[in-house]
């Protein structure tokens, strides 16, 4: 059997629609109708319908972000489809991962990211933070602009999601200073990103610490398949180090060019993007051309896919 990983993104994957391309699974609608009723909230109507605001509002973002992972992974076990070897998620698909993994109760992830947007929102209101993409600089050169940029602010490197693009965040004047500098610097491009929270960056400590206090009180499990955490490349088996991995990630960079990487090291042939979208395996055929990048982005994929896993 071919040995792969599946990996789930996180927010900036949402579309308006994104859930169409699969009509044939009937456990994908099922999926979200137990999110809907967990949440009181419609999320099946808000992948179809929701406008633009709605659907980037992070406090909507993430469930419905999870709920999709959750719903095409299902719809893969439906069709027989086999276990992957490794998981892991980008910043908020991390939980997608430890819901597909068997550590986490999809019933307790759903309120568990609700409350966790709720705090990311709260601890920097919207308007006041900031998250850009820096396209065509290496490593150093974006984190020496931030340290120029920053004034006294918080302005960080915080997703290396690929080599040559590099997410920062921080206060939003820092941000734009950073993106002005990182052109100066020879980057191609700065784009600002449609989202309302500046994640993983230094803003987000005191979020974090209500993100511990909550998370007592979730029930986990060791994971039956391993899941690489954002902040440090590593899995657990220990309750306690998967909680503490997850509040570290809030306010971390997410390390993805080096998760990817991993799934190499351990004998990976494919890594498979489960959710809507391609935007993740775009990113990993980038990192590792060892690996065959996939998506699970609308039915006939996923038939696509299980035929060439299982072939």
């Amino acid at each position: 059997m071919t040995k792969f990983a599946f990996v789930f993104p996180g927010q900036g994957s949402q579309a308006r629609g994104m859930m169409g391309g699969y009509a044939d699974f009937p456990v994908v609608r099922d999926t979200f109708t137990e999110a809907s009723e967990v949440l009181k909230q419609d999320l099946w109507q808000l992948a179809a319908e929701g406008d633009e605001s709605e659907l980037n509002s992070t406090v909507n973002t993430q469930p419905l972000m999870l709920a999709a992972g959750v719903a095409v992974y299902r719809a893969w076990q439906s069709q027989g489809g086999p276990s992957p070897a490794m998981l892991a998620g980008h910043s908020l698909g991390e939980y997608t991962a430890l819901v597909a993994g068997g550590a986490l109760e999809f019933a307790d992830a759903l309120p568990l990211v609700r409350y966790r947007a709720e705090c990311m929102q709260q601890a920097v209101p919207e308007g006041t933070g900031g998250i850009a993409a820096i396209l065509g600089l290496d490593d150093d050169a974006v984190r020496s602009a931030c340290i120029e940029a920053a004034q006294g602010e918080v302005l960080e490197a915080v997703n290396y999601n690929s080599p040559g693009q590099v997410v920062i965040a921080g206060n939003r004047a820092a941000v734009e200073r950073g993106m002005e500098l990182a052109k100066a610097k020879g980057a191609k491009r700065a784009i600002m990103l449609p989202m309302s929270v500046p994640s993983h960056c230094g803003l987000l400590r005191d979020a974090a610490g209500l993100l511990r206090d909550y998370l007592g009180g979730v029930a986990l499990r060791a994971p039956a398949i391993p899941v690489l955490h954002n902040a440090d490349v590593k899995s657990y088996n220990d309750t306690a180090a998967i909680r503490d991995a997850l509040v570290r990630q809030l306010y971390s960079p997410v390390r993805w060019v080096e998760t990817v990487q991993y799934f190499g090291r351990l004998g990976a042939t494919h890594n498979v993007e489960c959710a809507p979208g391609k935007v993740l395996a775009g990113l990993n055929k980038r990192i590792d051309t060892g690996q065959q990048a996939l998506a699970l982005n609308d039915g006939a994929a996923l038939k696509s896919v299980l035929a060439t896993l299982t072939q």
